[in-house]
């Protein structure tokens, strides 16, 4: 069970527990190195719209120069200024979508990511939106929309397969508001299903073509 501090609905219950022992291991194949890489954090916010659980996801700009036109996350690389992961996270939704701290309530700090294609160290940080309020586009140079998803709707196997990306990856994807889910944060969001034992029988032999 969850501690009744943090005041979570009963859907949080299965997820909170078992991601405060989640490993490594349950997300990636990959050792994180001891030393190197950048430190970064995402924000896996959970929050309630009529009754029912969604998550924050934003679709990064068609110009950026990495992960162009790629839902994820907000998040990104800590500042010297961060005092640990949180704070990264945080301050990254903050200025991405204008969400406010106040509003948010960590649950879990989940293992350090190594993603190797990035150099990137990246600590996702699970927390509640006990507070939602309106959010938007804050840097159209980064962000080109923000959606908050039913996790329904990531969960209907109909809008669930798999990606081939050119590169050889092969992984989870959700096709979900006109965008395709895939790579790091469909990872993570697959994890979190199965940890919270929410996951329907889907066709993982079903590909999600990825747009040009």
């Amino acid at each position: 069970m969850t501690s009744p501090a943090l005041n979570l609905p009963a859907w949080w219950d299965p997820l909170a527990a078992r991601a405060l022992d989640a490993r490594r291991a349950d997300f990636t194949r990959w050792s994180t190195p001891a030393v190197g890489g950048r430190p970064s954090a995402v924000l896996v916010l959970l929050g309630e719209s009529d009754g029912e659980p969604d998550v924050l996801i934003l679709q990064r700009a068609a110009r950026m120069r990495s992960h162009a036109g790629q839902p994820a996350f907000p998040g990104g690389g800590a500042e010297p200024g961060d005092a640990d992961a949180v704070a990264t996270a945080l301050r990254e939704a903050n200025e991405e979508v204008g969400l406010q701290p106040p509003s948010v309530t960590v649950v879990a700090t989940l293992p350090r990511l190594w993603i190797p294609v990035s150099g990137f160290v990246v600590t996702p940080v699970l927390a509640w939106w006990h507070a939602p309020h309106p959010v938007a586009v804050m840097q159209p140079e980064e962000v080109a929309r923000v959606e908050r998803i039913p996790i329904a709707e990531l969960l209907d196997p109909a809008n669930r397969g798999r990606v081939k990306h050119p590169s050889g990856f092969v992984g989870p994807a959700f096709a979900v508001r006109s965008m395709v889910v895939w790579g790091f944060t469909a990872g993570i969001l697959d994890t979190l299903f199965e940890l919270a034992g929410w996951t329907r029988p889907w066709r993982p032999g079903r590909l999600i073509p990825l747009a040009e």
